[in-house]
């Protein structure tokens, strides 16, 4: 595992970055490199008081459509999009249009309120992508499907494509993209952020431990449910792991992060493994002359987006787009 302190000299980063992007997409499994032309559509919109609201769908594979809401507001143009991703909710993206669930995570329409044009789609097994037969976030038909890809690495593929998605939306200034979420979200945000250049803020809440210190670090690669990694089994059972989580901020380096943690996260434990790894990452931003585009931000009300840290989050947003 690459011991991020020994970075020294910034000529040596650009190598040893590409050594470690090449380690975790040896972990994500296959990932196509052929990008897939999305045949946007429109179903469906309806017009609120400062944004309309669409139901979009789009081509994320040769076979599969995937349904989205695209948040647009009025009179205004050349806007920071933002691309919102949802938590283990079993409604998936309807949560991040406020159409159903907890209202602190109606991220897309609490953005777009704010002036921001905002996608929520829906990743593997949730929304409209619950295989049937089976129960919300059980990856066993996708795993049958695609057997040398992993679960971690669709939804990083899915995601790189919505943001072609908000790219390619009028009114949006492609220079100004940024991604929020929150726990699963989270996950799928830095990832996101750590292998597309294209996002130039983020702000992930209660996305993670580091896997070294993760008491349930098994989750990552379960047998059965949501199966993020599988190819990292082996490396759980002998408490190797060929990267953790402060190898993809360092990999997100120089964009803007800022890392929502909780001070008894019942699904993470403690925030010292979140803030370690955000101090091993800070070598690299520091390297990159960029220490203040990575922060953290704690609170104690457990694995939950909280007013206070959806304002954190706001506030972030805001700075860098």
């Amino acid at each position: 595992m690459l011991d991020l302190a020994k970075v020294k000299k910034l000529a040596e980063w650009p190598r040893l970055r590409a050594e470690l992007e090449k380690t975790v997409q040896s972990v994500l499994g296959a990932i196509p490199k052929v990008r897939i032309e999305l045949q946007t559509k429109t179903v469906d919109e309806l017009q609120y008081s400062g944004y309309v609201r669409r139901r979009i769908n789009y081509f994320v594979s040769e076979w599969e459509r995937v349904s989205a809401w695209l948040f647009v507001p009025d009179h205004k143009e050349e806007m920071p999009g933002i691309l919102c991703c949802h938590q283990e909710a079993p409604q998936g993206k309807d949560e991040s249009a406020g159409l159903e669930g907890e209202p602190l995570m109606a991220f897309a329409q609490h953005y777009a309120e704010l002036g921001y044009v905002t996608l929520a789609p829906d990743c593997i097994t949730a929304g409209d992508r619950v295989s049937s037969g089976l129960d919300a976030y059980d990856t066993k038909n996708f795993y049958k499907d695609n057997p040398k890809m992993s679960a971690m690495g669709k939804m990083l593929v899915d995601h790189i494509c919505a943001i072609d998605v908000l790219c390619e939306a009028k009114k949006v200034d492609s220079a100004r993209i940024g991604v929020v979420g929150h726990s699963l979200g989270g996950h799928n945000a830095l990832f996101l952020a750590a292998f597309d250049e294209r996002v130039q803020a983020c702000a992930a809440s209660c996305s993670f431990t580091q896997f070294a210190t993760d008491k349930k670090a098994e989750r990552w690669a379960a047998p059965d449910g949501f199966v993020y990694m599988p190819l990292l089994r082996d490396a759980i059972k002998k408490g190797d792991y060929p990267f953790d989580w402060e190898h993809i901020i360092a990999l997100m380096a120089p964009s803007p992060t800022l890392i929502i943690a909780a001070q008894d996260d019942e699904i993470y434990g403690h925030v010292e493994g979140c803030e370690k790894a955000v101090r091993m990452a800070q070598s690299v931003y520091k390297l990159l002359g960029a220490q203040d585009a990575l922060d953290i931000y704690t609170h104690d009300d457990g694995h939950c987006m909280t007013v206070e840290s959806l304002q954190a989050a706001d506030e972030w947003l805001e700075r860098w787009l």
